[in-house]
């Protein structure tokens, strides 16, 4: 008995002549190795579909090619690999590919003071576009830190002052006295407010460029100077409080030092960033953005 040949419907011709910008899979499970981990993430794939008179693409040789991610570290060069393969299986069908890898990184965070050690997640996001004009990759990354609201912390000294000055009023100063106060309910009377804020940061990689997510989280932590912690002991919680009033930042504090330090950060064509304080005082929340050279 012959065997059947299997029918081809998206070779068939379309009922409607039009192209479409884009057409592909979303959600694609798909392990990568990147930063030293096989990370568990979803995949975007796609390209142009130029000829508007072809029925569909081949959805399964963008599947196949991604097969690529699984072996080597995800890299500029092993990106744009893999795009060369999606127009190169769609010849005459389409000019434009597109990958967007989406998953979490963890990287491993020491505490301030004692030798504990615990693991942070970082949400990334690779973006790869191949057209008929060149070839671009975007990382973006998502980074945690605290912060503590200066005008607040000056309200809450005006008020230990005043309290000060009440409960002294009148009394001769003795340092063993002060000390008890200051270190009472009565004599912090009142204590700034700080919020977990977030930091997204999307780059626009230059063609030499890495993919250097580590890299990136440690100068975003390291400009802001009060990254959220993992595993902490009493000494690190105390290391921490010093470092928040040490710290003081509006929302743009924060994006004006990420900008200064990225803007000297070498590979990048451009960049863009956000930076998110979720307010305890307020309903809703203080945003600052900046952008240097990124197109729109």
């Amino acid at each position: 008995m012959n065997a059947l040949a299997l029918p081809d419907i998206a070779s068939g011709a379309s009922n409607l002549d039009l192209p479409l910008n884009w057409v592909g899979m979303c959600g694609i499970a798909q392990p990568l190795r990147f930063e030293g981990q096989r990370i568990s993430a979803r995949a975007d794939a796609g390209v142009s579909l130029d000829d508007g008179s072809a029925r569909g693409i081949h959805m399964s040789r963008l599947y196949l090619a991604l097969e690529e991610l699984e072996s080597e570290a995800l890299s500029v060069e092993l990106l744009q690999r893999v795009l060369d393969r999606f127009l190169g299986s769609h010849q005459g069908l389409s000019s434009r590919a597109s990958l967007r890898l989406q998953g979490e990184a963890l990287l491993q965070r020491p505490a301030l003071i004692s030798p504990l050690a615990g693991w942070k997640a970082y949400p990334f996001e690779v973006r790869a576009h191949q057209d008929r004009w060149g070839f671009h990759v975007e990382l973006q990354l998502q980074v945690a830190y605290s912060s503590t609201c200066p005008c607040s912390a000056a309200l809450a000294r005006q008020l230990i002052q005043q309290r000060f000055a009440e409960d002294f009023s009148g009394v001769s100063l003795d340092q063993e006295r002060v000390l008890e106060w200051l270190g009472s309910s009565e004599g912090i009377v009142a204590t700034p407010h700080s919020q977990r804020s977030t930091a997204t940061i999307w780059l626009r990689l230059a063609t030499d460029g890495t993919l250097a997510l580590q890299r990136l989280a440690d100068l975003a932590e390291a400009t802001l100077g009060t990254a959220v912690q993992t595993a902490v002991r009493r000494a690190d919680e105390q290391a921490f409080a010093l470092a928040n009033g040490q710290n003081l930042m509006f929302c743009e504090d924060a994006a004006r030092r990420l900008g200064n330090a990225l803007r000297q950060q070498d590979g990048l064509e451009g960049f863009r960033l956000r930076v998110v304080h979720a307010e305890s005082l307020h309903a809703h929340d203080a945003v600052a953005e900046y952008a240097w050279r990124y197109p729109a």
